[in-house]
């Protein structure tokens, strides 16, 4: 496994080494010594799967007071992953970073605990997977509207379909306030 830090350095990228024979192909999703020795010592106690079609948008999510930190794979199709760092008083506060992710290249984005998350599909169909490093509590959700001017984020599509629930978020400056 190669780790690489994004222009958020808590951030990192995944890329898994990829062995392949005429069988077919074999990699490691997930190593614990490897991801401590890279700086991510997360103990993970929750495995999410979600299937999209193209032009989804999930997100941009978290939790407050049980922050999450995710390790997002994309097992079928392709999406743009995106992480904002959300933590008051970080002097990052508001940058995002983005990655496509897909089934082709098997990389995962590292997302810690009190960053926002969110990605839209850009294949026909997508599945994700990710580690979580706490239980979800649906009632400590808060979120942010996907397309908050102040952020910026050059998303790949231009008119996403998102739910209700994320529709209605508000901005990044009135998350913590809403």
């Amino acid at each position: 496994m190669k780790f690489y830090p994004t222009e958020l350095p808590e951030v990192m990228v995944v890329e898994p080494c990829i062995f392949h024979d005429e069988r077919g192909s074999f990699l490691e999703s997930y190593h614990a010594q490897k991801f401590a020795e890279a700086g991510i010592s997360a103990r993970f106690v929750q495995d999410n799967h979600a299937y999209s079609r193209h032009g989804i948008l999930r997100g941009l999510h978290m939790q407050h007071w049980f922050p999450q930190g995710k390790l997002v794979r994309c097992i079928e199709g392709e999406i743009f992953d995106v992480a904002v760092d959300a933590r008051r008083g970080s002097k990052t506060f508001g940058r995002w970073v983005g990655e496509r992710l897909s089934a082709r290249n098997l990389s995962q984005l590292w997302v810690p605990p009190g960053f926002l998350h969110g990605y839209c599909v850009l294949s026909e169909r997508a599945q994700v997977e990710y580690k979580c490093t706490e239980l979800y509590h649906p009632e400590d959700e808060v979120g942010v509207l996907w397309d908050d001017p102040e952020i910026g984020i050059s998303w790949p599509i231009s008119t996403p379909a998102l739910s209700a629930k994320d529709a209605a978020w508000p901005r990044l400056r009135d998350m913590y306030h809403a």
